[in-house]
Protein backbone atom coordinates (compact mmCIF):
# COMPACT_ATOMS: atom_id res chain seq x y z
CA UNK A 1 0.00 0.00 0.00
CA UNK A 2 1.05 3.35 -0.73
CA UNK A 3 1.79 6.53 1.40
CA UNK A 4 -0.90 9.37 1.68
CA UNK A 5 0.20 12.90 1.02
CA UNK A 6 -0.80 14.61 4.28
CA UNK A 7 -1.16 18.50 4.70
CA UNK A 8 -2.44 20.45 7.78
CA UNK A 9 -5.54 22.43 7.27
CA UNK A 10 -5.81 25.52 10.17
CA UNK A 11 -8.78 26.41 10.61
CA UNK A 12 -9.33 30.32 12.19
CA UNK A 13 -13.18 30.08 13.29
CA UNK A 14 -14.45 33.34 15.19
CA UNK A 15 -18.18 34.52 15.16
CA UNK A 16 -17.30 37.52 12.55
CA UNK A 17 -15.26 35.01 9.96
CA UNK A 18 -13.94 31.69 9.34
CA UNK A 19 -10.52 31.39 7.64
CA UNK A 20 -9.19 28.33 5.87
CA UNK A 21 -5.55 28.06 5.39
CA UNK A 22 -4.23 24.47 3.77
CA UNK A 23 -0.59 24.35 4.10
CA UNK A 24 2.38 21.18 3.47
CA UNK A 25 2.78 19.04 6.50
CA UNK A 26 5.81 21.60 7.73
CA UNK A 27 3.56 24.65 7.37
CA UNK A 28 5.58 26.89 5.75
CA UNK A 29 4.09 26.39 2.31
CA UNK A 30 0.96 27.66 1.75
CA UNK A 31 -1.08 25.29 -0.56
CA UNK A 32 -4.65 26.91 -0.57
CA UNK A 33 -6.50 29.76 1.60
CA UNK A 34 -10.01 30.36 1.66
CA UNK A 35 -12.93 32.83 4.02
CA UNK A 36 -16.02 32.62 4.41
CA UNK A 37 -15.95 36.54 4.14
CA UNK A 38 -14.74 35.27 -0.11
CA UNK A 39 -18.07 33.65 -0.09
CA UNK A 40 -20.41 35.73 0.56
CA UNK A 41 -21.59 39.13 0.00
CA UNK A 42 -23.67 40.52 3.92
CA UNK A 43 -21.26 41.10 6.51
CA UNK A 44 -23.34 38.92 8.84
CA UNK A 45 -23.07 35.78 7.16
CA UNK A 46 -19.35 35.67 6.92
CA UNK A 47 -18.91 33.52 9.82
CA UNK A 48 -21.94 30.81 9.07
CA UNK A 49 -21.91 27.18 8.44
CA UNK A 50 -22.52 27.75 5.21
CA UNK A 51 -19.88 30.22 4.35
CA UNK A 52 -17.47 28.15 6.00
CA UNK A 53 -18.87 24.83 3.77
CA UNK A 54 -17.82 26.98 0.76
CA UNK A 55 -14.82 28.03 1.67
CA UNK A 56 -13.76 24.53 2.83
CA UNK A 57 -14.99 23.67 -0.31
CA UNK A 58 -13.09 25.96 -2.94
CA UNK A 59 -9.80 25.22 -0.74
CA UNK A 60 -10.26 21.34 -0.66
CA UNK A 61 -10.48 21.34 -4.42
CA UNK A 62 -7.31 23.09 -4.78
CA UNK A 63 -5.62 20.73 -2.27
CA UNK A 64 -6.68 17.69 -4.15
CA UNK A 65 -5.54 19.09 -7.49
CA UNK A 66 -1.50 20.06 -5.81
CA UNK A 67 -2.03 15.99 -5.25
CA UNK A 68 -2.81 15.85 -1.24
CA UNK A 69 -4.96 13.23 0.04
CA UNK A 70 -5.45 13.72 3.75
CA UNK A 71 -5.43 16.37 6.04
CA UNK A 72 -4.84 17.15 9.49
CA UNK A 73 -6.48 19.50 11.97
CA UNK A 74 -5.78 22.50 13.16
CA UNK A 75 -8.55 24.35 14.80
CA UNK A 76 -8.17 27.93 16.36
CA UNK A 77 -10.41 30.10 18.41
CA UNK A 78 -9.44 34.00 18.94
CA UNK A 79 -8.49 33.08 22.90
CA UNK A 80 -5.75 35.38 24.42
CA UNK A 81 -7.19 37.26 27.27
CA UNK A 82 -9.95 38.54 26.09
CA UNK A 83 -11.04 36.50 23.27
CA UNK A 84 -13.43 33.55 23.41
CA UNK A 85 -11.61 30.10 23.92
CA UNK A 86 -14.71 28.09 21.86
CA UNK A 87 -14.40 28.51 18.14
CA UNK A 88 -17.28 29.89 16.24
CA UNK A 89 -20.33 28.48 14.43
CA UNK A 90 -18.04 27.10 11.05
CA UNK A 91 -15.15 25.50 12.17
CA UNK A 92 -17.38 21.93 12.64
CA UNK A 93 -18.95 22.66 8.87
CA UNK A 94 -15.59 23.23 7.46
CA UNK A 95 -14.35 20.08 8.94
CA UNK A 96 -17.40 18.46 7.38
CA UNK A 97 -17.09 19.97 4.08
CA UNK A 98 -13.12 18.88 4.02
CA UNK A 99 -14.38 15.26 4.71
CA UNK A 100 -16.72 14.94 2.45
CA UNK A 101 -14.64 16.48 -0.71
CA UNK A 102 -13.19 12.98 -0.25
CA UNK A 103 -10.38 14.13 1.81
CA UNK A 104 -8.79 11.34 4.87
CA UNK A 105 -9.05 13.35 8.09
CA UNK A 106 -6.11 12.91 10.02
CA UNK A 107 -5.35 14.48 14.06
CA UNK A 108 -7.98 17.26 14.86
CA UNK A 109 -6.56 19.42 17.44
CA UNK A 110 -7.51 22.88 19.03
CA UNK A 111 -4.92 25.11 18.93
CA UNK A 112 -6.33 28.49 20.31
CA UNK A 113 -3.81 30.42 22.71
CA UNK A 114 -4.25 30.07 26.50
CA UNK A 115 -2.98 32.86 28.25
CA UNK A 116 -0.58 32.29 31.10
CA UNK A 117 -0.92 34.95 33.71
CA UNK A 118 -0.32 38.35 30.91
CA UNK A 119 -2.13 41.03 30.61
CA UNK A 120 -4.92 42.35 33.31
CA UNK A 121 -8.32 41.11 32.28
CA UNK A 122 -11.05 43.89 31.34
CA UNK A 123 -13.51 44.17 33.42
CA UNK A 124 -12.51 46.12 36.95
CA UNK A 125 -12.18 45.26 40.18
CA UNK A 126 -15.64 44.03 40.45
CA UNK A 127 -15.92 42.24 37.47
CA UNK A 128 -18.43 43.20 34.73
CA UNK A 129 -21.66 43.70 36.49
CA UNK A 130 -24.88 42.68 34.39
Amino acid sequence: MRDIRWGVVHIYSSYNDTIIHVTDVTGTETIAMASGGMMVKADRLESSPTAAMMAAKRAAETALEKGLEGLHVKVRAPGGHNGPHSPGPGAQAAIRAMSRMGLKIGIIEDVTPIPHGGCRKKGGKRGRRV
